[in-house]
């Protein structure tokens, strides 16, 4: 619905609520690019850690996981307070405990500032998502907002290639600790620019509602039943069509933040004698996979497969294919088969999480799929917390050569162990709910 031409003024403040969102989309979208940008930043830097302080395998998948369990932890409460303090207020104030923890981390003269940094960083961009879905659906229509949740998403892939392509070119020149102080110094900007420029609605800027400005009753639309966060948990949780989903994501983003982010990078290094720079170059892959992937698989379920079961078993049998080849030719695999995996991990792996979130609401009843997604958003980030040390693990079940590195036998082991985590998820796909025909 179009606003009345006949009223200036309601032209004028349309405009103006069309122009000026963008500009809000623009600055959270910078911020959703951190967020990815630090979740798979320690798989470049991995081999510079482990040397200067001397860390275990352990040690680095523990370093690697903190920044899982914060978020983890935090996805409950993200919700309650975008409702409570307000978005704006949450993101800005957190975003500068991502600053403080970056900083911290590119200071660290041992083990334990690191990990303190890195907890810092976790806890603080842990609160960027979830308000940030609460501001875009203030700002964009009903039937815009899957279009903008896309994009978003997107960028978050550019941010999984600045993680690995730009930071192994930052780090080689810079060195690690430099670079992270520039990003501790960039969030601190962009927590500037959020303060500034983001208002939680068109309200706080003096503007109607896209719905006032459409002529859309909005009384009417808040006579929906009204269900408290723990009825709305204990809902999801015991509806067992749920689970089959949550395993899923437990074990799917195990395994791709638990290589993806943190040991694909020593496994290129140390196996293929790798550059930095030529690892993260093979490790940009991993975005490609998620820009391209994330799209197109959405379209493929929605237009060409009419079906998210569907999808779910594709890319999860592609995904355990993927790793068996990993774990039967390490160290053996030309150039462009690196390339070509990597990107189809990433797209298997990473990309078909679209595909799960829709599932989740799906699943669901509208009153209820904030905090749907919100608990099942546990369960990926509780994943990378348990895949990461649980792999550093494994590498130290083996010694490591003159020069550091672990041997080939080591990271067979551990993509083995890894392709059997993909067939269980591949077995929780098969007892999914198909929602696709359910929401029409």
């Amino acid at each position: 619905m179009t606003p009345n031409r006949d009223n200036p003024e309601k032209v004028l403040n349309h405009q103006k609520v069309l122009s000026y969102r963008w500009l809000i989309f623009a600055v959270l979208t910078t911020a959703y690019f951190l967020v990815y940008f630090h979740r798979l930043a320690l798989s470049v830097v991995a081999n510079d850690l482990v040397r200067e302080f001397q860390l275990s395998a352990g040690m680095m998948g523990l370093l690697g996981s903190v920044y899982f369990y914060c978020y983890a932890a935090m996805q409950l409460p993200a919700g309650l307070l975008a409702d409570s303090l307000g978005p704006r207020k949450t993101v800005s104030g957190f975003l500068l405990i991502a600053a403080i923890g970056s900083l911290l981390f590119g200071l660290a003269q041992n083990f334990t500032m690191a990990f303190i940094g890195r907890l810092l960083v976790g806890f603080g961009v842990s609160m960027v998502f979830i308000p940030t879905m609460k501001i875009l659906s203030q700002w964009f229509r009903v039937h815009e907002f899957a279009i903008m949740a896309g994009i978003l998403n997107a960028v978050g892939g550019i941010g999984v290639m600045a993680a690995t392509w730009l930071l192994a070119l930052m780090t080689s020149k810079f060195g690690w600790r430099l670079s992270f102080d520039a990003i501790g110094a960039a969030t601190f900007i962009l927590l500037i620019m959020v303060w500034i420029i983001v208002r939680d609605k068109p309200a706080d800027k003096g503007w109607p509602s896209l719905n006032r400005i459409d002529g859309i009753n909005e009384a009417s639309q808040s006579q929906t039943e009204k269900i408290t966060l723990g009825q709305g948990v204990l809902r999801v949780i015991t509806e067992k069509r749920f689970w089959p989903v949550a395993i899923w994501f437990f074990l799917d983003c195990g395994i791709f933040f638990g290589f993806g982010a943190l040991w694909g990078g020593p496994y290129l290094m140390h196996l293929y004698n790798m550059s930095r720079a030529q690892a993260g170059s093979i490790l940009s892959m991993i975005a490609w996979g998620m820009i391209i992937g994330s799209p197109l698989l959405g379209y493929l379920s929605e237009k060409v497969l009419r079906s998210r079961k569907k999808v779910f078993i594709g890319c999860t049998s592609l995904l355990t294919v993927v790793l068996f080849v990993f774990a039967g030719f390490s160290g053996n695999l030309p150039l462009a088969a690196l390339y070509l995996l990597f990107f189809l991990f990433s797209f298997s792996a990473s990309a078909i999480v679209v595909i799960g979130f829709t599932t989740t609401k799906e699943l669901f009843p509208v009153e209820i799929a904030g905090t749907s997604v919100g608990t099942v958003n546990l369960f990926p980030f509780l994943g990378g917390a348990v895949f990461m040390p649980l792999m550093g693990k494994i590498l130290d079940l083996y010694p490591k050569n003159a020069a550091g590195a672990y041997a080939p036998e080591a990271y067979s082991r551990l993509l083995l162990i890894l392709s059997g985590a993909a067939l269980l998820a591949l077995i929780c796909t098969f007892f999914m709910q198909e929602t696709f025909k359910r929401n029409r």
